[in-house]
């Protein structure tokens, strides 16, 4: 371990990880980034991670862009299960280990033997993360289930887009992404409760359960008052104005004036401080009953100047942005600035970039090493926690680990 991870804040904390593909290995990807032993079980005999194989863009044999992105830091344990021997190996792993978490359909972690009522006879403090399409019970446990199913029955579909248009789902994975951060927040509160009381347990989190909380405040308007919320248009948000999309020369920006000042702000910052003395205008109820006479006015001074020229003038003033693309948004030089691309040592590409994690420690970003190729933390972590290299290559003749 380098002295970087050793003064990370969850240095010395010991997690494996029954995961693949995204959900699962976002979540763990930041307890790994933030300093724990995140030991990533991975199948011999099916080659791993089935992210390893996420083309399009590859980093030699079994080992892909897709794949690094959301294991960096990881440690790779190639151990079959379900082989001779392979059980006895992952139950002495966990009698070494604080937690087990897994992303797996919600009727395997009992059959696999991956919850806390058979998993505590090994280790009584043993938390066991359980993240699945729809919960382990209920009449939908046996279920698979992806991000896109969630935001189409949760309601985000039909939230998102031009109110005139179909129903369309967020451009990103953002129920799965939510749902791995939500279980590490669920595995890491047991294992703080297991430290004080000796006592593990098993937390859960499903995609469904996940999505439907993120309708927040929407659900509180409809659950207690029957109000739907529609979409509206330009991405506008539903009760205060203006809160949407202008379109500028050659480009659109986002606008946002959540309280009078920055409604005021804007109105003397594109020349019409009268549009904040305008008795349509003047409050922001009256502005939400005149959205669409307000819309055209400030779309013709937003013509007036390109985003970057209206960024220039308004930054910092009011909440304004641009409108990139991805391309755009990723080579924006305030990116650079605040360090959120990092590199990677990887031995394919020695200068593999990917974004940084968000949060920061001591003022710093979270440091970053590459998974290495699958099984190749196995032998080293065997022999910790007490494997002989006689023992090791028994078991590697039952093909029961790599």
């Amino acid at each position: 371990m380098t002295q970087a991870r050793a003064n990370l804040p969850l240095a010395g904390i010991r997690i494996v990880a029954v995961e693949q593909y995204g959900a699962g290995p976002y979540g763990s990807m930041y307890l790994a980034d933030l300093g724990a032993e995140v030991i990533k079980i991975e199948n011999p005999t099916t080659g791993g991670d089935v992210s390893r194989a996420n083309g399009p863009f590859f980093l030699g044999e079994g080992d892909s862009e897709f794949f690094q992105t959301f294991n960096a830091n990881k440690k790779s344990f190639a151990l079959d299960l379900k082989a001779p021997g392979g059980r006895a190996v992952f139950e002495k792993l966990v009698a070494n280990s604080d937690a087990v978490l897994n992303n797996l359909r919600g009727d395997q972690p009992k059959k696999l033997g991956l919850d806390y009522p058979t998993l505590s006879k090994v280790k009584p403090s043993i938390v066991c993360a359980h993240l699945s399409a729809y919960g382990r019970d209920n009449d939908r446990t046996d279920w698979p289930g992806y991000d896109y199913l969630m935001q189409a029955e949760a309601g985000f579909c039909m939230l998102t887009g031009e109110p005139e248009g179909p129903p369309a789902r967020f451009g990103l994975s953002v129920v799965d992404f939510m749902t791995g951060m939500t279980m590490s927040i669920a595995l890491l509160a047991g294992v703080v409760g297991a430290l004080k009381s000796g006592k593990g347990r098993d937390v859960d989190v499903s995609l469904f359960d996940v999505a439907l909380h993120q309708l927040s405040y929407p659900a509180t308007w409809y659950l207690n008052n029957a109000h739907v919320t529609h979409r509206m248009p330009r991405g506008a948000h539903p009760a205060t104005v203006p809160a949407q999309m202008y379109q500028a020369k050659d480009g659109w920006v986002f606008v946002l004036c959540m309280i009078d000042k920055f409604w005021v702000a804007l109105c003397e910052g594109v020349g019409k401080p009268e549009l904040a003395r305008d008795p349509r205008f003047d409050s922001i109820p009256n502005r939400r009953v005149n959205r669409e006479a307000l819309t055209p006015i400030l779309d013709a001074e937003f013509m007036k100047h390109t985003p970057d020229e209206w960024m220039q003038k308004l930054g910092g003033v009011i909440p304004i942005a641009p409108i990139y693309d991805m391309a755009k948004g990723l080579d924006n030089p305030y990116v650079a600035q605040v360090g959120m691309i990092q590199t990677l040592n990887h031995p394919a590409n020695p200068a593999l970039r990917r974004l940084a994690n968000p949060i920061k420690v001591d003022g710093q970003r979270l440091p970053a090493q590459a998974v290495k190729a699958l099984g190749a933390d196995t032998e080293a972590i065997m022999l910790e926690i007490g494997y002989s290299r006689d023992e090791i290559s028994a078991l590697r003749a039952n093909k029961a680990v790599l």
